[in-house]
């Protein structure tokens, strides 16, 4: 069955509570909009807050002191927020990928120096006291690891190691807020479930938040080979199948939400390194991010991704936030299209409630369109 962009545009707004804020439990939405890419701490609030109805500003922090939320390094070997219940799964899906292998040659055996990394993690911990503990077990271990696996190791501070086995953030001084959680520690659950089954539920996690997809799309996203990805998705029998404007074949779940394409999208504000712009293969994202305006939102030097503004479910415009001495909080819209009056409007009047929940105690709050 043909699907436009414009359909798959509004069957994910649908999904990210884009179209209408989700009136759920935080854990839901987390659920439901599926892994948030949490690169960037301050981007946690206003990514629940364009989604969730009525979230307050100290819901997110709140979220992961009574443990609800956890974020750890999991996709892509980058940072991200789920559920407790739904991080054994992403964690498995998350070590077994490409990401996740050692840098030179074949895998050495390393199972005893995973048992450290395991153990440190026992107490949260900074990541300067895990890459010296791992220096100094290669030290002690001679001929484990070639020279040139332990140079590139150290290179990058022995990432591929780290990110294997299930780190979780953790505050430095204990309490949860906007301060970046910098200690490690290991995550909600000491085993994973078999990686088959894993993979199963972290396909379908994928489908529920931001399909209809291509194998492509879900490999991308979870940094697998796209072989096994579509021989899931194949495998699956109850799902249902779309042909997109490129003649790829799309997969959904047959309950999801899709709207149809004349679905009303109202104005929305996505934070720093959002989900929705990366759910998808490279050059594959038109439903939500023009061609047009991927330079200006993809930085390519550093690989950041700015925060950006919707207009009718697509990427309009990028914004900032700055605060002043005096505690004064400015938000500066910048379009990167014609942006009709009405719209504009409703940018100004969005961008103000996200400066409020953002900064309740700023001294006052301005929103400066520019263009």
């Amino acid at each position: 069955m043909p699907i436009t962009t414009r359909a798959l545009n509004r069957a994910l707004l649908a999904r990210q509570g884009l179209l209408e804020r989700m009136r759920l439990p935080l854990p839901d939405v987390a659920e439901r909009i599926g892994a948030l890419q949490m690169q960037y701490w301050p981007a946690l609030g206003p990514a629940l807050w364009s989604r969730a109805h009525e979230l307050a500003p100290e819901s997110p922090w709140h979220a992961h002191s009574t443990g609800d939320l956890v974020t750890g390094t999991l996709l892509r070997g980058t940072i991200h927020t789920v559920t407790p219940a739904d991080y054994p799964a992403y964690a498995a899906v998350s070590a077994a990928s490409k990401v996740g292998a050692f840098r030179a040659g074949p895998e050495p055996e390393i199972g005893e120096l995973l048992d450290l990394v395991r153990e440190m993690g026992a107490t949260p911990r900074p990541a300067a006291e895990l890459v010296a503990a791992i220096d100094e077990w290669v030290v002690a271990h001679p001929g484990v690891l070639s020279d040139r696996e332990i140079e590139l190791q150290r290179l990058y501070r022995w990432t591929s190691v780290m990110m294997r086995v299930g780190f979780i953030r953790v505050p430095a001084e204990g309490t949860w807020s906007k301060r970046t959680p910098v200690l490690f520690a290991l995550g909600p659950a000491k085993e994973f479930p078999p990686l088959r089954e894993a993979l199963d539920f972290v396909v379908r996690r994928h489908l529920r938040a931001f399909g209809p997809a291509a194998a492509e799309d879900v490999a991308s996203w979870i940094a697998w080979n796209i072989t096994p990805v579509r021989a899931a998705l194949e495998a699956m029998p109850d799902l249902v199948t779309f042909t997109d404007e490129d003649g790829r074949t799309l997969y959904d779940l047959p309950g999801a939400p899709r709207p149809g394409e004349d679905a009303e999208a109202p104005v929305r504000l996505l934070p720093w390194f959002d989900s929705t712009l990366l759910a998808y293969a490279p050059g594959r994202r038109t439903r939500i991010l023009p061609d047009a305006h991927r330079d200006h939102v993809y930085v390519k030097a550093n690989g950041q991704l700015k925060p950006s503004f919707l207009v009718d479910g697509r990427v309009a415009g990028l914004w900032t936030m700055t605060t002043a001495k005096g505690g004064a909080v400015t938000l500066v819209l910048t379009p990167l299209e014609q942006v009709p009056i009405l719209a504009k409007a409703e940018l100004v009047a969005e961008a103000k409630r996200l400066l409020e929940f953002a900064h309740p105690a700023a001294t006052s709050h301005e929103v400066v369109f520019r263009g």
